[in-house]
């Protein structure tokens, strides 16, 4: 389900200074941040660099089939939110992962104007399209938030933790 909730207080972390450290703390939640803007490879950078998250995080090597899935599930949907900001608004900005015993949230951030959206009706047998209704069918909840004072939007999606 879409929704567009404005982010609670303390929910998105600090803002960014431009400092070179991936971490963003946030109270109760270890967040890593990485800058996309300018960057080649930007989909499996993105890949790459939350599975190292995962890896720090414990999620990764997967003890079971649970965790596996799950880390899985995580790849997949950074793949798709990176991918659609490179194919519908000229390229992600920014990849923020927070990560807290419950939830792994994600957050990719560009200067599109844009709204994403599954496609409807879903046709599974024809290329393309897929990219939201993958992330609204693995994920607990997904949106996109605004800032009115900057371009562009967030779209994050959340899934639930492994237990």
């Amino acid at each position: 389900m879409s929704t567009t909730r404005p982010h609670m207080p303390g929910d998105r972390g600090q803002d960014p200074d431009g400092a070179a450290d991936d971490r963003a703390p946030t109270t109760g939640r270890d967040g890593r941040r990485l800058r996309l803007s300018g960057a080649s490879g930007i989909v499996p950078l993105a890949r790459d660099f939350t599975r190292q998250a995962l890896y720090d995080w414990g999620w990764l090597p997967a003890s079971d089939g649970e965790r596996r899935a799950a880390a899985e599930d995580v790849l997949l949907v950074v793949s798709e939110l990176v991918t659609n900001a490179c194919l519908h608004a000229d390229g992600p900005e920014e990849l923020v992962l927070l990560c807290d015993q419950k939830v792994l949230r994600m957050e990719v951030t560009d200067l599109g104007g844009g709204e994403p959206a599954p496609r409807t009706p879903h046709r599974a047998g024809r290329p393309g399209g897929h990219g939201m209704f993958i992330v609204q069918r693995l994920c607990q909840d997904w949106g996109v938030t605004r800032d009115d004072s900057a371009p562009g939007k967030t779209v994050w999606a959340e899934l639930a933790a492994p237990s």
